[in-house]
């Protein structure tokens, strides 16, 4: 008997196969030194995988009408409750405190980052299907977080863009295990966030 395409397609694309094997892929390239940038050069290891999913994700939306729909079929609540492993943003709070990262860099991520974390879920129990603006609303400032520690982890990095840099960079982020926050964590938050856009677009 033949199985349905759909159906091995819809198997193919559920999200943990998919973060499963991202994870992977960003754990192999880190322990090979895929991430690792010579101080002076920009880091374009890291930016391509932190950056290439949601924008993958963002084409995909637009031109796919199927992946769309794909989307739409997804649990909204549990794409938000994706988000709360944002409380280990508390580690950058730590790594701050002892000179590990620059504190313009970490405190900004870190509070945002377990801020967003904490209230996810009460935002699945008490937002989703309740009010939408208010849900699209949180989403956004999750979205504006996320682009503001990768804009900052640049600004304070030993690079050409390393506009803020002082006496510490954020070299610790291209090496493990805190290379896994911007080659997977960002981007599987930040398509989880796209993806609840996209859910709510259908509702």
């Amino acid at each position: 008997m033949t199985v349905p395409a759909r159906t091995r397609s819809s198997w193919f694309l559920t999200p943990p196969a998919l973060a499963v094997g991202w994870f992977c892929a960003a754990l192999a390239a880190s322990a090979l030194g895929a991430f690792h940038t010579t101080p002076g050069d920009p880091p374009v290891a890291l930016a391509l995988a932190a950056g290439v999913p949601p924008l993958t994700v963002l084409v995909l939306a637009v031109r796919s009408s199927r992946f769309r729909a794909w989307a739409r079929r997804l649990d909204l609540r549990f794409l938000t409750l994706l988000q709360t492993w944002r409380v280990a943003g508390l580690a950058f709070l730590a790594l701050a405190t002892v000179d590990a990262l620059p504190a313009g860099f970490a405190l900004p991520a870190g509070i945002g980052d377990v801020a967003i974390g904490l209230s996810a879920p009460l935002v699945a129990a008490f937002v989703v299907d309740r009010a939408n603006r208010l849900f699209v609303f949180w989403t956004a400032l999750g979205i504006a977080d996320l682009i503001l520690a990768v804009t900052l982890g640049v600004l304070y990095s030993a690079s050409p863009a390393g506009l803020l840099l002082t006496d510490i960079d954020t070299g610790l982020m291209s090496t493990l295990p805190m290379s896994l926050v911007p080659a997977f964590g960002v981007p599987v938050t930040l398509v989880a966030h796209l993806l609840s856009l996209i859910n709510l677009s259908g509702r």
